[in-house]
């Protein structure tokens, strides 16, 4: 039977079997989110909370027969919250450290679902997504929380190549993404050269997703915003983990330095360049395979290879609670990857050559933040940060007596001030300034013949932003209206980009939301050669010009209908989202237009679905996404629209997952239509050695499936330490699947299909302490 049937069976059957052992099960304690839903229900009163306030917490159900004063009383008798009526029906829940601290009525995110998918990820009434890898329970084919990969499970985000370092959100690619750690920009996102998430996933402990009705306070990317965070509160008390995979081995670090400071630390190095594992195989496998490194010559006879690969992530943050009113936080992060490749060859003179290649792929920054509540009403916060890119390689071309260095640099400085008013009870107004220095430098170098190219450009930018959120008495309404002013002084451009967000509850369980948003970007990522950096990290960043990289701009409209009743979320979401001024270059083209400049734009209509239900433990869901990208050149297929490079017109994820006390247990299914590409008209080069190929992107590879299934068992060894064991396996079946294709010529003049596949069975086991 087909395998994407058999899918289908499980995902029902394993929903059938929930209802028919669960439904009855009776509880003697239940989740505090849980139960302050049923308070909200009965006594017609609203929680205001951030989820890692209440996750973890489990509580016997209260009596019906009591007031809400006597609720709100045995609440704070039995847990270490705060719960505070600031109105007749408005109640913030706060951690009990803070109930000597001034009152700061600024309304809070609200948490509208909670388990969105799984156990820490939640949804907010601004449209946003919420994930906390403290709470994370576990997702099929990872061990790890890994945050990168945690944000693909989400409907309408995932990756056309598998690459963490590509994530397309609805469409757009991953340039247009604008990822933050702890309020630094990266330029680099991925270990591996993009298959692993190059955050620690022990210390980056939550994550903020906005698909379209993003803050004002976010500018300079078009398409969506990932913001990770590391514990932003004193802990009090030490702890740390350390631990290991097949592929590296991390540690991270919790230390109180006083009563007001503390300092945290994670690292993490791959041991790949002293010991290989059959993950190694598969990875490297999966990212070298068709790059130029593992090109052979015509001419040469390859004797002997070797690499040497290793990646590193280190990050340090030291807290400072000045007074009650004032805080201090500072960040220092960095981040590599390094290839190390020698070759020995023997030519047609029989005569022995051995060549030395590199690259390297690094990241390095830092910030620092102060904010201050000026009274209850007014709070006050600054910003400053620099980002640091570098992506250099130094390759020797045997074939051609060649040596090429290549480098490409980006350095980002950046500052930002926040003033937060609460006006009212009902009203937020929040205002700011950002200021942004970005630099940008492209080196190439060659001998063979000689050429030398440096060009540096930067572009500073000034923007002021501003919002207001309003809650109707109800609570049943959110309404947040903003702007953001930005101008581009290189290129002498003002640009005005209003947001909005729209969330209102009505029969209870029903929810409809509405987004939209306007965006640019003035940055962006363009392939000069598919042999840049060896074919394997092809892109390079480059600042807009105002010729031929103009700058960016985006618009995206939402609308969302959402039902949340006894465990089971069912929600769909309509969207459309254009993109302009993109050029040719960036988009990635291996046909005909692959050196062709143009100007253009492409527009995405889709709908996101999914349905999940939760049965005590278990946690099932479906989610499936239809999406049309079409790109518009002024000149490329004389103007005539075509299927956009990363065009995935449908995209299914059916996962199921069990979370006991001790035992996880996840398995899923991926699925989705293939991806564009254009085929030669005919097998034969014409007179000038040159492909004649097809209409652009008029073909389309097989379809994609892939089944992940990961396990993770806790226990404890002693009193505050604990133990996890974790396996996972990433493409079960070892299913075969063609993830690009393109052709080239060889030495001969005689076409050559390039197939790139991804990842085959890909093992992977885990062993961490923590204490």
């Amino acid at each position: 039977m087909n395998k994407k049937i058999l899918c289908l069976i499980f995902y029902f059957l394993s929903l059938a079997f929930c209802n028919l052992t669960f439904c009855q099960e009776q509880q003697v304690e239940k989740a505090l989110v849980q139960i302050l839903l049923n308070i909200e229900k009965q006594h017609d009163v609203k929680f205001s909370f951030e989820t890692k306030t209440v996750e973890n917490i489990l509580i016997k159900p209260l009596s019906t027969e009591l007031s809400i004063e006597q609720v709100l009383d045995h609440l704070n008798l039995v847990t270490n919250l705060n719960f505070k009526m600031l109105s007749n029906r408005f109640i913030v829940i706060t951690m009990r450290a803070a109930i000597d601290t001034p009152d700061n009525v600024q309304r809070l995110k609200e948490v509208i679902i909670t388990n969105y998918l799984i156990k820490g990820i939640s949804k907010t009434n601004d449209g946003s997504i919420k994930a906390s890898t403290k709470a994370f329970d576990i997702l099929p084919g990872l061990i790890e929380p890994d945050v990168l990969q945690i944000v693909q499970n989400l409907p309408g985000i995932m990756s056309v190549d598998e690459r963490i370092s590509n994530i397309n959100v609805r469409g757009g690619t991953n340039d247009q993404n604008l990822i933050l750690y702890e309020g630094i920009r990266m330029y680099q996102s991925g270990h591996f050269f993009g298959l692993i998430s190059a955050f620690n996933p022990y210390l980056s402990e939550n994550i903020t997703i906005s698909k379209n009705g993003t803050s004002s306070k976010f500018g300079n990317a078009v398409s969506s915003t990932i913001a990770i965070k590391n514990s932003d509160d004193l802990s009090r008390k030490a702890s740390g983990g350390i631990g290991g995979n097949m592929l590296s081995v991390d540690g991270y670090a919790k230390i109180p330095l006083s009563n007001k400071t503390e300092l945290q630390l994670s690292a993490r190095r791959s041991y790949t360049d002293i010991l290989v594992s059959k993950t190694y195989d598969a990875y490297f496998d999966r990212i070298f395979k068709d790059s130029e490194l593992n090109t052979s010559s015509n001419i040469n006879t390859l004797l002997a290879q070797d690499e040497r690969f290793l990646f590193y992530d280190f990050n340090t943050k030291f807290l400072y609670d000045i007074d009650t009113t004032s805080k201090l936080r500072v960040n220092v992060m960095s981040m590599s990857n390094d290839l190390d490749y020698n070759q020995i060859f023997t030519s047609t003179d029989n005569n022995f050559q051995e060549t030395k290649s590199k690259l390297n792929q690094t990241s390095y920054g830092a910030s620092a933040s102060y904010s201050k509540l000026v009274n209850s009403e007014l709070n006050f916060s600054a910003q400053v940060y620099y980002s640091n890119y570098d992506l250099d390689a130094k390759n020797n071309n045997v074939t051609n007596s060649q040596l090429l260095v290549q480098e490409n640099k980006v350095e980002d400085f950046g500052l930002r001030l926040d003033l937060s008013k609460t006006v009212s009870e009902d009203i937020n107004f929040n205002s700011g300034y950002q200021f942004n220095d970005v630099g940008v430098t492209n080196f190439e170098d060659v001998t063979n013949p000689n050429y030398t190219r440096l060009i540096k450009e930067i572009i500073r930018t000034h923007a002021l932003f501003g919002e207001i959120e309003w809650y109707s008495p109800s609570r049943e309404t959110y309404i947040r209206l903003g702007s953001r002013i930005s101008y581009f002084g290189k290129l002498s451009e003002f640009l005005i980009e209003p947001r909005f967000t729209v969330n209102y509850k009505f029969l209870d369980y029903f929810r409809l939301e509405v987004l939209g948003e306007l965006k640019s970007q003035s940055i962006t990522q363009i392939i000069d050669l598919q042999q840049d950096f060896f074919g394997i990290e092809k892109r390079r960043w480059q600042l807009a010009n105002g010729n031929n990289v103009p700058l960016i701009t985006s618009e995206q409209a939402s609308v969302g209908l959402s039902y949340n009743q006894n465990n089971l979320l069912v929600s769909i979401e309509g969207y459309y989202k254009g993109v302009n001024n993109i050029t040719a270059r960036s988009q990635g083209f291996q046909n005909q237009f692959q050196f062709t400049n143009d100007i253009g734009h492409y527009i995405v209509k889709g709908i996101d679905f999914l349905i999940n239900k939760r049965f005590s433990d278990f946690s099932t869901w479906l989610s499936y996404t239809y999406s049309k990208n079409d790109y518009h050149f002024n000149e490329i297929n004389n103007s005539k629209s075509f299927p956009n490079t990363i065009d995935l017109r449908h995209a299914v994820n059916s996962s199921f997952t069990y979370n006991s006390e001790k035992l996880k247990i996840g398995i899923g299914f991926n699925w989705h239509s293939g991806r564009p590409f254009t085929a030669p008209i005919e097998l034969q080069i014409d007179n000038n050695a040159t492909i004649e190929y097809n209409t652009p992107n008029s073909s389309r590879l097989d379809d994609y499936f892939r089944t992940d299934i990961s396990a993770i068992y806790k226990m404890k060894l002693s009193r505050g330490t604990n133990a996890e064991i974790g396996a996972s396996i990433w493409n079960i079946f070892n299913q075969t699947n063609t993830i690009n294709r393109f052709y080239t010529l060889n030495s001969e003049d005689v076409i050559i299909e390039v197939n790139n596949k991804s990842l085959k069975l890909t093992p992977n086991l885990s062993f961490r302490v923590n204490f």
